[in-house]
């Protein structure tokens, strides 16, 4: 059992309210998953030559000042860094596939939890407010955000193992419900290049959807061949670089819920997280239907 909340700003005025906006959403779902939270924002896209990572470390001490001291040294390129938390925001001019391999030869501990223009990733273990306010989230400006709580009934309950994840190009995934041919799908992934952190089941939807996309399919493609190719039961919220799609399996058990104002779209598990909008009591409600896929965007 685990929330999932979602929130895209149709009305761009609202954009320095998103992060005050979502607070009581992730908040809401705290008995759904009160082991571990993460968010995706996404807000201040870097330039078409550069590449944004969200990475993390386990020690609250590292020296950030580290990473992109060595990879402008390594790749003679422009690196910055701003730690958030036990983790980090790296904009570089390097390219993104060696900036990665370097990671995992110099800094192993160091984790890529995601990456693109837009898109920045936060995810510790911990009740869903404590986990928002140690990344200061409360205050964040950006045009759309995803989050999650885990209540991990699957595996251990860690910072790697919590969602969302994602897998490069602005995309990531939450997920509640649980899918039965993850290790088969992760086996085949792997033999396509895709590469993984953890055991976990939501990391192989997100890498899925990632081959898809790389492999020349839309968004709405690859969750259309997704609801061949991924058997279980889910609710999936899928985040890009311009806006969200949701998206429930056949049988559709897991709750699920969405609501449409002229200003905002906010998807979640449980209605009481969207109770809190402005203009909620006048938004238009449904319930998803089973197969239907729902997106918001240019690019979703």
């Amino acid at each position: 059992m685990c929330g999932i909340v979602g929130l895209y700003l149709k009305n761009p005025k609202l954009q320095p309210q998103l992060g005050a906006m979502f607070k009581p959403m992730i908040i809401e779902m705290t008995n759904r998953g009160p082991d571990s939270a993460g968010v995706a924002i996404y807000r201040n896209p870097v330039k078409a030559n550069e590449v944004k990572f969200s990475l993390a470390h386990d020690d609250a001490g590292f020296d950030w000042k580290q990473i992109d001291a060595g990879i402008e040294r390594a790749f003679k390129c422009e690196a910055t860094v701003s730690q958030i938390g036990n983790h980090c925001i790296l904009v570089t001019t390097a390219k993104e596939d060696d900036v990665v391999q370097w990671l995992k030869k110099n800094f192993p501990a160091v984790r890529v939890v995601g990456s693109g223009h837009t898109i920045e990733i936060f995810k510790e273990t911990g009740l869903p407010e404590n986990v928002y306010s140690k990344f200061d989230l409360s205050s964040a400006s950006g045009t759309h955000i995803i989050g999650h709580t885990r209540m991990a009934t699957e595996s251990a309950v860690t910072t790697a193992g919590s969602h969302p994840f994602a897998t490069g190009a602005d995309l990531c995934l939450v997920h509640n419900g649980s899918l039965s041919n993850h290790n088969r799908l992760r086996e085949n992934l792997k033999r396509e290049g895709m590469e993984f952190q953890t055991e976990n089941d939501t990391e192989v939807a997100a890498a899925y959807m990632t081959w898809k996309l790389r492999n020349g399919s839309s968004l709405k493609e690859a969750l259309q061949d997704g609801l061949k190719d991924l058997d279980g039961f889910y609710t999936f919220l899928v985040g890009t670089a311009d806006g969200f799609a949701v998206v429930r399996d056949p049988i559709a058990c897991k709750h699920a819920v969405m609501a449409e104002t002229d200003d905002w779209v906010a998807m979640a598990t449980e209605y009481r997280a969207i109770a809190h909008l402005p203009g909620a009591d006048d938004a238009k409600i449904w319930e998803p239907e089973p197969t239907t896929i729902y997106t918001w965007g240019g690019n979703a």
